[in-house]
């Protein structure tokens, strides 16, 4: 835990500006974003992420089941994807480069409690997916992990570190399986 501390905001409060940006972001997901489901309403749902300070790419494609706690938190690159009922809990920064692709079911928690400390304070830790990054259905992927560069997460994986680039992970927790190759 201590490794995770170096980079991590500790004992965290939200402000009253954010509890209440947290109300109507909810309220507003789901009357405008929630219910356009329809690939025709994309560049809708992403208008309605940039307007609560999302930084989305008008190239990329935000499924409308996707739970995003936070958008001002989300940053998503060029082709990149949030695929179905993905839960973006992005109390801290979510970082998606270009051509990122986040399966179905799958989890992305940018915040834990330090449980090191009687009060198990709150902690903020970016998870940050380089280029050409798949995170596979179901996966999990935890505070404070940076994914390299055309790394895969396979199904149901849960990843607590950092992934190298091009590497294959799988597994609870994650663990190297093989190096990733794309053939031509």
């Amino acid at each position: 835990m201590s490794d995770l501390h170096n980079m991590t905001d500790t004992r965290h409060k939200f402000s009253l500006s954010n509890k209440i940006g947290r109300v109507i972001w909810a309220i507003i997901c789901f009357i405008l974003f929630k219910p356009f489901s329809i690939r025709i309403f994309r560049k809708w749902r992403i208008l309605v992420l940039r307007i609560f300070g999302a930084k989305v790419s008008w190239k990329s494609t935000i499924h409308s089941s996707v739970r995003i706690w936070a958008p001002w938190n989300l940053e998503v690159g060029d082709y990149s994807c949030i695929g179905q009922r993905v839960n973006c809990y992005n109390q801290g920064r979510i970082t998606l480069k270009n051509n990122v692709t986040i399966s179905q079911d799958s989890s992305l928690c940018a915040s834990s409690h330090d449980y090191t400390n009687k009060s198990h304070a709150l902690f903020l830790a970016p998870i940050i997916m380089n280029d050409s990054v798949w995170v596979a259905a179901e996966a999990f992927v935890g505070p404070g992990v940076t994914l390299g560069s055309g790394s895969l997460v396979g199904a149901r994986a849960a990843v607590f570190r950092n992934v190298e680039p091009w590497s294959v992970v799988g597994g609870n927790p994650a663990k190297f399986i093989k190096k990733r190759e794309i053939k031509e």
